[in-house]
């Protein structure tokens, strides 16, 4: 059944938010030699949402924005290195240098945008001081996000990791105590983890903030814990394009929108701390 959910829900669905006229694909300019095209994909919330915002301003500035939405991670790399996209919104730097790792993908970061808290959430407990002997952890699967994970269940006293571990590459393996026997379970696809949450399988059931606010879950109001997002965080969400490309000046001014005042505004009025603007 996990495996049936993480197919379903890493399916790529593109959905087309911004549409405009000319050819499809990358990059394009008007007959006048003035108007420019960037294509960029991004998962729905929030990265389509703040993308959307932005799109008024670009246009001010001459730049027609098309957002191509998918509904999980898996695909968005490998569409923006075959051509099918300026940029990509989605994910943070951890996870796009594993990516390079593993596919060799030349991807670069054009700039920071934000960063999304992960947290902890539960059906059966009020607090986690309330966590019984044997309780079930639902993970994701998602490797470059276990360090972080673990380092938040370290910073709430349920375990300890390995002196001298650097915590944003930590694993399981680094767990040295582990005092309430906790069971880490991380076969599910990080999008489906809400559903799961809603569901009430698990114990604890850690889910990305973007994923949380797709199922109305309010990683505020909801979580019993959750990571901070300081500036300094360093899993902030990226604008990624092909290497070379970051020095394209449509790439550039999208960056700037999204670092501008009016847009980490939006940020900070509509998420109420679910979502952090990073500026740099």
């Amino acid at each position: 059944m996990k495996k049936l959910l993480t197919l379903i829900f890493t399916t790529f669905l593109a959905v087309t938010l911004a549409a405009c006229g000319g050819d499809e694909g990358n990059t394009s300019e008007s007959s006048d030699g003035e108007s420019k095209k960037i294509v960029v994909g991004a998962t729905a919330v929030p990265h389509a949402e703040i993308l959307e915002q932005a799109a008024p301003i670009l246009k001010e500035k001459g730049i027609e924005l098309e957002i191509t939405e998918f509904s999980g991670y898996e695909l968005i790399n490998q569409a923006l290195v075959e051509g099918d996209l300026d940029a990509n919104f989605f994910q943070h730097i951890p996870y796009l240098e594993l990516e390079k790792e593993e596919k060799g993908y030349d991807i670069v970061k054009a700039g920071g945008i934000h960063i999304e808290p992960i947290g902890i959430y539960s059906k059966k407990y009020d607090k986690l001081e309330d966590v019984e002997d044997g309780a079930t952890v639902l993970i994701s699967s998602n490797k470059p996000d276990h360090g972080r994970i673990l380092a938040l269940f370290e910073k709430e006293g349920l375990i300890k990791l390995a002196d001298g571990v650097e915590k944003g590459s930590a694993t399981l393996d680094d767990i040295v105590e582990n005092p309430k026997n906790l069971k880490f379970d991380f076969e599910y696809a990080p999008e489906i983890l809400p559903q799961v949450y809603n569901q009430g399988e698990g114990d604890l059931v850690v889910i990305n903030s973007n994923y949380a606010l797709e199922f109305d879950i309010n990683p505020i109001e909801d979580s019993l814990a959750i990571e901070e997002g300081s500036q300094d965080n360093p899993y902030v969400n990226i604008i990624a394009v092909n290497a070379g490309d970051e020095d394209k000046e449509e790439i550039k001014t999208l960056v700037e929108v999204l670092q501008s005042k009016e847009i980490q505004d939006f940020i900070l009025e509509n998420y109420d701390g679910a979502v952090v603007p990073a500026s740099e």
